[in-house]
């Protein structure tokens, strides 16, 4: 799974954040995406939580959108 991926490679994090990670993925991902747009999308939720955002509604929200938006 690329966010589980991402979230080793952006350093450590326990394992509720990852969990947290996991389900905002979840939530945003698109059946039949490529893995170029998954890996991107985990950057962006993983980007987002490292800036603060940490509320699990508020970091899907923001994960929608491109990062520096």
């Amino acid at each position: 799974m690329p966010i589980r991926r991402k979230a080793e490679e952006a350093g450590v994090f326990t394992p509720s954040e990852v969990a947290l990670l996991g389900r905002v993925f979840d939530r945003l991902k698109i059946e039949g995406q490529s893995e170029q747009r998954r890996e991107a999308l985990a950057s962006r939720i993983i980007a987002n939580f490292s800036a603060g955002i940490t509320d699990e509604d508020d970091l899907v929200l923001a994960s929608k959108l491109p990062l520096g938006r």
